[in-house]
């Protein structure tokens, strides 16, 4: 019997501790090579999920490492493809009734909504402990681009701005060229884009129309002031009104001023004045359409000396088809830029030319080769790999690993090129019949976050919000 009860009882024991063994083999290695295991993937609710946002979150499923779990658009018919692709994702119109009911199964929330909503539904995720990708720019207005950079702070969560090109190999290898000394102290720069391809300086339609039943327009209004629905505003053209949209700047400014500032550190403007494209009505009559942006703009903004220049740095912004004068060095029959949209960055000993994204980065003349050894690691994927590397990000948590494009950059780069746009509101603001903005430089204060020299286009720092869509946040 007693020989029966040892055998017996080490059976048990090693029965039990194969079975403790056989539990804790890693998921991976049942599920096969590149397995992730459900609990290991970033669970993922997009707001704005037809154009841009569409593939967005394809791409961030893409990355083997994130769950499409919910899907929000207050326009039907531009969310049929993501219901499509991510048919087991449930599907709402409000963000707000989301987040409200989900939060406890979402992780990170990305953004791509209208400008104008970018920030109350981002500073709604974070302020549930959210991970969030916002798409570029960052936000409408310059205060809300400083909330969102103090609230990724305060609420420890991993985010990323969509300017892929931060994570393109082009910014880094400037960066690296620059550091080198190749072209000496940037003292000048010029950034310019074919932008805008929608109409711009136009007025404000009187007809309206009905709207379409898959749309709600009261949600898609969010912050904006009501207004009776016109045609071809959705999905596209509201980029062209100040109430929506940012213009040309908030299209592109992010994706090429991104060289710039991560190259020279540049961070809070300090002046700023604009010239604006004029459009008559008539014979010598002027017209006056302040609801939309105008069709073409000359931006200068001056920033001061940073540990990675020698003195002030002046940056020249163009839209509408407006481009600096071809530099010296370029041959005649070589495109300047990539035909519409351009870098350029001026040294004391030379020049960098540079295509959207930092693309195609080349010394002036360009026969001229670099020869510097690598010093920034790249992104793998380069501007595709801009998402998987936040979906790395969340998963590990906050301050664990690097992105592109935190709010902790891409939150200064959104203030100054909304900075610019005060300019531009302010060049083409019309008081009893004058022009008082034009021809004049405006002065920032930076810690009051208030234009000193011209306070009226302080209105539009920080816009008037819809009744019951505030971004409520104290700085």
């Amino acid at each position: 019997m007693k020989e029966t009860d040892n055998s017996r009882r080490s059976f048990i024991k090693h029965a039990a501790l194969a079975a403790a063994g056989f539990m804790i083999v890693p998921r991976h290695v049942l599920g096969g090579p590149g397995f992730v295991a459900p609990s290991d993937k970033l669970m993922i609710a997009g707001i704005g999920v037809g154009g841009k946002g569409q593939s967005d979150i394809a791409s961030f499923h893409k990355s083997g490492k994130a769950e499409i779990a919910f899907l929000c658009d207050v326009d039907d018919r531009r969310a049929a493809g993501s219901v499509k692709s991510f048919p087991k994702a449930k599907y709402y119109r409000d963000y707000r009734e989301m987040l409200d009911k989900e939060h406890k199964h979402i992780d990170a929330v990305s953004v791509s909504s209208p400008d104008h909503n970018h920030a109350i539904q981002a500073l709604a995720a974070m302020q549930l402990g959210k991970h969030v990708y916002v798409q570029k720019p960052l936000t409408h207005d310059v205060w809300e681009a400083r909330v969102l950079t103090e609230a990724a702070k305060k609420y420890k969560v991993v985010t990323q701005m969509g300017n892929q090109g931060a994570s393109n190999d082009g910014p880094r290898e400037i960066k690296e060229w620059y550091e080198a000394g190749l072209i000496g102290d940037v003292h000048t720069v010029y950034c310019w884009t074919d932008r805008p391809v929608w109409p711009s300086g136009i007025p404000w339609p009187k007809q309206t129309a009905e709207v379409p039943k898959e749309l709600d327009w009261d949600l898609w209004l969010g912050t904006a002031p009501n207004k009776d629905y016109i045609e071809k505003l959705v999905p596209f053209n509201w980029r062209g009104w100040w109430d929506y949209g940012t213009g040309a700047l908030g299209d592109m400014g992010c994706h090429l001023l991104e060289v710039p500032f991560s190259t020279l550190g540049l961070k809070y403007l300090q002046d700023v004045q604009a010239s604006v494209g004029t459009v008559y009505a008539d014979e010598f009559k002027r017209a006056y359409y302040p609801e939309s942006c105008p069709p073409s703009s000359h931006v200068t903004m001056t920033f001061p000396k940073t540990p990675k220049t020698q003195g002030q740095v002046t940056l020249h912004w163009m839209d509408g088809g407006i481009q600096p004068a071809r530099p010296d060095e370029l041959e005649p029959n070589e495109v300047f830029g990539d035909g519409g949209n351009g870098i350029l960055l001026i040294g004391t000993k030379g020049k960098i030319l540079a295509d959207t994204y930092g693309d195609n980065a080349r010394l002036l003349p360009t026969s001229r080769k670099a020869n510097v050894a690598q010093k920034y690691a790249r992104v793998e994927g380069k501007a595709n790999g801009h998402y998987g590397q936040w979906v790395e990000a969340a998963i590990a948590g906050y301050g664990k690993k690097e992105v592109s494009a935190p709010f902790e950059i891409s939150g200064p780069l959104t203030e100054a090129l909304l900075m610019a746009n005060l300019a531009i509101r302010g060049a083409d603001l019309r008081i009893d019949g004058k022009y008082p903005g034009r021809n004049l430089k405006l002065l920032w204060d930076n810690n009051q976050m208030k234009v000193t020299n011209f306070d009226i286009v302080n209105q539009f720092v920080k816009r008037q919000y819809r009744s019951g869509w505030e971004v409520n946040y104290t700085i």
